[in-house]
């Protein structure tokens, strides 16, 4: 066969798989918003629409997701535990049910500035911001441009430093924008799915994904072309802005609690998290030996413990303040 029937056959057969792997992606999409329903409400913001999920009253709590996730992380197991507080689990732009206005970035000076809006919008008083994993980068990445609104934060296995991009994940941070929005509508859906069991190993390891994980851990969601041109946004700028953030957080002036998992394999303990206790003056540091890093599903009572403890540190700080 000459060599060009033989280009035009293959560019044929991959349209047609093109085609074929649009309709599936239109149809998993569907399929997955009916099975992993809103859970809350929509607060209409000038830079984003975010979606949130509000529950008690108190001391207002921020809960902000990680890489990839979305409000369920915390709604699975973290929320129930946070009786006296006024909590507030929110989808980052982009992710789970919030959506951009304008332009999509991943920037967290953007995502930081979106959260101020709504902490002002919500009129929360100083409220505690809680990040899990990415979520807190962008936890201090607030604390840093906005520390007047910021009572304290609990940083649950976070992101603090510029981390390197596993192998597995490198052929998806995608910095083109159309050719990031292309792979999501045709070839990123199918392909997460066949390395979804793989991939949920590896972010709980040593622990074992729970068998509900997909539908009430919102995992789901993940299977959707706007949830993995968000995922592939963010890994493209994951380091972007960490050097600079890193020489600010002596800046910090506020109780902080972290908590991470001794066997975390996806950021290491000891760089991520523990090192922050040597920069800045940190309330509580705990370690939790065994742990992975999925800990707001893991040990849920033991992320609630440190909310609890950072809440009351910043009460006696803010009487500290009062005094001088």
């Amino acid at each position: 066969m000459p060599l060009f029937d033989v280009i035009g056959l293959f560019v044929v057969i991959l349209m047609l798989l093109a085609l074929v792997s649009w309709g599936l992606t239109r149809w998993v999409a569907r399929r997955v918003e009916g099975e992993v329903p809103a859970q809350g409400r929509y607060v209409d913001l000038p830079s984003v629409r975010l979606h949130v999920v509000e529950q008690g009253e108190g001391t207002p709590v921020i809960l902000l997701h990680g890489l990839g996730g979305q409000l369920n992380h915390f709604t699975y197991a973290l929320v129930e535990r946070l009786e006296g507080f006024r909590v507030l689990a929110v989808d980052r732009p982009g992710m789970g049910y919030s959506a951009w206005r304008n332009e999509e970035t991943a920037d967290l000076a953007f995502q930081a500035r979106c959260i101020a809006e709504l902490i002002r919008e919500e009129r929360l008083e100083r409220p505690l911001l809680v990040g899990h994993s990415l979520g807190g980068a962008l936890a201090l990445r607030i604390a840093l441009d906005y520390p007047e609104l910021v009572g304290g934060l609990v940083l649950l296995a976070p992101l603090i430093r510029v981390q390197p991009i596993p192998g597995a994940f490198r052929m998806i941070a995608i910095r083109s924008a159309w050719l990031r929005k292309a792979v999501a509508s045709t070839f990123g859906i199918p392909l997460s799915i066949l390395s979804a069991r793989r991939t949920l190993r590896r972010i709980f390891a040593p622990q074992t994904p729970p068998r509900d994980f997909a539908h009430r851990g919102g995992a789901l969601l993940g299977l959707r072309p706007a949830s993995f041109s968000t995922l592939s946004l963010e890994l493209s700028q994951l380091n972007d802005p960490m050097p600079a953030m890193f020489e600010r957080y002596s800046e910090l002036n506020m109780p902080i609690g972290v908590l991470v998992g001794e066997a975390d394999n996806l950021l290491d303990p000891e760089r991520h998290g523990i090192s922050l206790a040597g920069i800045v003056s940190v309330t509580a540091l705990k370690r939790l030996p065994g742990e992975g890093h999925m800990l707001p599903i893991t040990r849920p009572e033991a992320c609630a413990e440190l909310v609890r403890h950072v809440a009351e540190a910043v009460t006696s700080h803010d009487r500290v303040s009062d005094r001088e």
